[in-house]
């Protein structure tokens, strides 16, 4: 082999090296950040472990954080997400409104003229409740892609329960019906929180909430 040919065929061999050297600190950075975004998306996930599910009403309950202490806490998570201003928006109205904030999430979700927007709203008025208004907000959301999940969800929640009648009046054929469930919100609401029915509906109204803040937290949700 010519010295001409073995000094090539070494630089060619050289630079494949570089080459992989640099996909494996790509791949390696790529990896830590989705891990770094895991980590906060799991963070801000824990905002909705309180020591009880979110009332059908308007609240307050026991062991819910202040508004101030929400965005002390939750402020630099937000930031941390690169998510876009309104989309941390979105999940601050949410929070906000797990935590029994009516009036502050109100504020926040009015603003947001989208179908996300409208999805928080929706939510803040049954538990108001103002049920005329809710499923006012319900038709400005039409059909939102949380929905399939939410039916599947409670659909699995229901069964496993034992309650295929009230499965199949909220996700008739498989389809999330929010109309359906403000109902359901409304006919328990002179009941007692401890009752058994008003403790399922409080369920499925936790699952409302994490998949829509699973959908905010989505960067490649639209």
């Amino acid at each position: 082999m010519s010295d001409k040919l073995w000094t090539s065929r070494t630089a060619i061999r050289s630079v494949e090296i570089v080459r992989s050297k640099s996909r494996l600190r790509t791949g390696g950075l790529a990896a830590k950040l989705r891990d770094m975004t895991g980590n906060i998306s799991a963070q801000i996930s824990e905002f909705l472990t309180t020591q009880e599910n979110a009332p059908l009403g308007p609240g307050p309950r026991a062991g819910v954080l202040a508004e101030s202490a929400l965005a002390s806490k939750l402020d630099p998570l937000l930031r941390a997400t690169k998510l876009p201003a309104g989309r941390q928006q979105l999940i601050r109205a949410l929070v906000l409104l797990w935590h029994d904030h009516l009036d502050a999430s109100h504020t926040i979700s009015q603003g947001i003229e989208n179908t996300d927007g409208s999805f928080v709203h929706a939510i803040m008025h049954r538990r108001e409740p103002d049920t005329s208004n809710s499923k006012y907000w319900w038709r400005r959301v039409g059909k939102h892609p949380c929905f399939p999940e939410i039916a599947r969800r409670v659909s699995d929640l229901l069964k496993s329960r034992g309650e295929r009648d009230l499965a199949a009046k909220l996700s008739p054929r498989g389809e999330w019906d929010a109309f359906a469930f403000v109902d359901a919100c409304e006919a328990v609401g002179d009941l007692p929180m401890s009752e058994e029915r008003v403790r399922l509906l409080r369920e499925i109204q936790r699952i409302e909430s994490e998949v829509l803040l699973e959908h905010f937290l989505n960067d490649k949700a639209p």
